[in-house]
């Protein structure tokens, strides 16, 4: 915005008293700075300022400070500078600047330098462009081999070294705050869980469905759920589902750094649960070893590796509700390591014949077991679950149940063939 000021009408210094003293919370905008000066200059001159009284001088002091919006002391300082030299001109600031010692072309010859042999470090790089000068007789290296170290770093920022080259760095992986690399340790204490997931395999192009398994830790009671893809949409909510068919407390929910399960949503989950979110650490394949055995010796050994679609997902939920869950937590024992030390002082894991037990069995001989179960649920009642069939009985029903679910599994596939 441009302001146009016509002050031409204030003649005497009484009238800018005047003029100030009705004017106080004006304030003028628009002028650029050289039509201050102009402004400045001509008031100057008009009212004769040099001879004026001190206290005339001041009214137009504070009236060049009101139009302009420059402080008083600029205001005096801009005065004085009229008294000296007759005129108010703006001065131009040139800002001091080092030669330049290395030419563009130089630049470019460190650039080519770097990227025949492969962007070595600043000292193997100055050798270089030394003996290309002096043992090879190019004398285009001359300058540029005296470089010094630190600033052939500098140079290799500079925008002329970008433009003579391109250099590729492989994209550093983005460090998760989600979870905490840990080891879990329950301490004896059932409710801290494994998880894992399986993929059930491609065909055709097509993804199959996606197993979710999780173990607790000291009872090994294990919960399988199936989802059709692995994203939050489809992830979410089952892990909910799972973390509650629980029959204790869940406290450690301990997982490998896949995304499926690091990200906000799980986190935001757990948090809302209380349970503590642990992930692997880096060159501790173990950490995660008790849900991965069991991915095989149970999932994989009841589902097997052929596609299954990713439509069957909630089928194979309500089969792993009604049958595999309960058949592998009440009716299929587990071995139970037992840490010795051996004749040479070394830790070493046993798996003795009397600590083979079912899930149900090993969370009744935990002390305090009663304890650790959710609200409304004792031992009494999973014992009745655990009596309403024989070990056989429930993986012949169990077994049963899997030959139909794949049946209708294989006859859709067969009508499309």
């Amino acid at each position: 915005m441009r302001l146009i000021m016509n002050d031409a009408k204030l003649e005497t210094v009484e009238q800018v008293r005047r003029f100030l003293e009705g004017n106080g919370v004006v304030e003028f905008k628009g002028l650029t700075a050289m039509e201050k000066y102009h402004w400045i200059e001509e008031v100057l001159i008009r009212f004769r300022y040099h001879l004026l009284r001190r206290d005339d001088k001041g009214a137009l002091r504070r009236y060049a400070a009101k139009v302009t919006g420059y402080s008083r002391a600029q205001v005096s300082r801009l005065i004085a500078e009229h008294k000296r030299t007759g005129r108010l001109k703006r001065t131009q600031y040139i800002r001091h600047r080092f030669p330049r010692r290395y030419t563009p072309s130089e630049i470019e010859l460190l650039a080519a330098t770097d990227e025949l042999h492969g962007w070595l470090s600043g000292p193997a790089t100055k050798k270089i462009m030394e003996r290309e000068y002096e043992v090879y007789g190019h004398i285009e290296f001359g300058n540029i081999s005296q470089v010094s170290i630190a600033h052939l770093y500098n140079l290799r920022r500079s925008n002329a070294y970008r433009n003579s080259t391109r250099r590729f760095v492989k994209t550093k992986p983005t460090v998760s705050r989600i979870g905490e690399r840990a080891k879990p340790d329950p301490k004896g204490q059932p409710g801290y869980i494994r998880i894992d997931t399986v993929h059930q395999g491609d065909t055709d192009g097509l993804k199959g469905v996606y197993h979710i398994n999780s173990v607790d830790e000291i009872t090994q009671w294990e919960i399988i759920a199936s989802v059709e893809r692995i994203s939050e949409a489809y992830l979410a909510p089952i892990l909910e589902g799972m973390l509650l068919q629980f029959p204790f407390i869940i406290r450690g929910f301990h997982s490998d750094n896949g995304s499926e399960f690091v990200n906000y949503v799980v986190a935001k989950l757990l948090n809302k649960l209380l349970i503590k979110f642990t992930k692997s650490r880096p060159r501790h394949t173990d950490d995660n070893g008790l849900v991965e055995t069991k991915n095989g010796s149970v999932l994989r050994k009841n589902l097997g590796y052929a596609h299954i679609p990713q439509a069957c997902a909630e089928a194979l939920n309500q089969y792993h509700n009604d049958y595999l869950n309960p058949y592998i937590n009440f009716h299929r024992p587990c071995f139970f390591a037992v840490s010795v030390v051996d004749h040479r002082g070394r830790m070493k894991k046993t798996y003795p014949y009397k600590e083979v037990t079912t899930p149900y069995e090993r969370l009744k001989n935990v002390p305090g077991a009663e304890g650790y179960l959710r609200p409304g649920l004792t031992l009494e009642l999973l014992g009745a679950i655990a009596n309403q069939m024989s070990d056989n009985q429930s993986a012949e029903r169990m077994v049963n149940a899997r030959s139909k679910l794949f049946e209708q599994i294989i006859r859709p596939a067969q009508r499309v063939a």
